[in-house]
């Protein structure tokens, strides 16, 4: 029997409410241990141990307890007794955790992320079943060298794609076009496709951190002022523009972005589309200041960044980062 490690850092998973109801609940209330104890015949499938990491509502996530989380993962896979990590966590930030494990988590053991949309509290609770699936992925030899994964709702996702795209179903996830990696009935695992972009031991980015630059996003829409542009570059080493179209904006803001990128700021063009690919575009960047976010979306854009600048600040070589991840 394998040992897989349950590391609880909160969300709706853990969340409690009126009973039956999937609304007005707080996220974080109840252990991980307590979430166990609702799961028939889990210890039937591994012996587990469980980490209370924090017990937060996800939205309370920020990159020290991403360094601190990611910094436990990569301590506790360097136990040979531990075959696999399993992860509880918030679904509204889960798409950002998963893709910072992604990139810093020095492992080829399986790795699963997993919440709830309704809390432990609520009629037809769906973290419980989540998590069953979601220690069984982890346990399974076919999850080896597959990265970062979230499981939810009986589909596996990458880390690096994940993307929440219901705030309501508890089918709440998907992954742009580039579809899932697989499927999960019960504890039988199938896998169909997996990511091509470097993660975990291949990162060049894996290991421990404790300090991350400060990198901040700016979301265009018709009318807004270049002046949000200046604000944040007063506190942040990069901006991620998160643009319309194929990450478009205006003139006033190309000038601000070329004036702030000879000031030093490095810029990262996503868009606010939800699919799709961002590419160099000379027309909206006549001097090649901005790195093209790939298909990565703003908040993950800003996680790469944010990494990527604690190695360089060279721009063709942060271009080239975000083409290999």
């Amino acid at each position: 029997m394998k040992t897989i490690a349950i590391i609880a850092t909160g969300g709706t998973i853990a969340g409690t409410g009126q009973n039956g109801k999937t609304v007005g609940y707080h996220a974080g209330e109840i252990s991980v241990d307590d979430i166990l104890q609702s799961i028939p015949g889990i210890h039937e499938v591994s012996r587990i141990r469980t980490f209370q990491l924090c017990n937060l509502d996800s939205n309370e996530m920020n990159k020290e307890i991403w360094m601190q989380l990611s910094n436990t993962i990569n301590s506790l896979v360097l136990d040979e007794d531990i075959d696999g990590i399993v992860v509880t966590h918030g679904t509204d930030l889960i798409e950002e955790t998963s893709y910072y494990l992604t990139l810093t988590l020095n492992t080829n053991k399986p790795v699963v992320i997993t919440g709830a949309m309704r809390p432990d509290t609520a009629t037809s609770a769906d973290g419980p079943f989540n998590l069953y699936q979601a220690v069984n992925l982890a346990c399974s030899d076919k999850a080896r060298g597959k990265g970062v994964m979230v499981l939810f709702s009986n589909t596996i996702f990458s880390g690096r794609d994940v993307q929440k795209v219901n705030n309501f179903k508890i089918d709440a996830f998907g992954q742009k076009a580039s579809g899932c990696l697989g499927y999960m009935q019960d504890e039988e695992v199938y896998f169909f496709s997996e990511s091509f972009k470097k993660h975990t031991s291949n990162s060049v980015f894996a290991g421990n951190y404790t300090t991350l630059p400060d990198v901040g996003i700016a979301y265009f829409y018709g009318g807004v002022d270049s002046s949000i542009l200046y604000h944040l570059a007063e506190k942040n080493e990069g901006i991620v523009l998160v643009g319309s179209g194929s990450g478009n904006y205006s003139q006033a803001w190309l000038n601000a972005i070329n004036d702030l990128s000879e000031k030093g700021i490095v810029f990262v063009r996503s868009s606010r589309v939800s699919e799709g690919i961002v590419f160099s575009d000379k027309v909206f960047d006549p001097n090649e200041y901005c790195v093209a976010s790939n298909t990565l979306s703003g908040q993950k854009a800003r996680i790469l960044l944010m990494l990527a600048l604690k190695k360089t600040k060279n721009r063709e070589d942060i271009k080239r980062i975000f083409n290999e991840y």
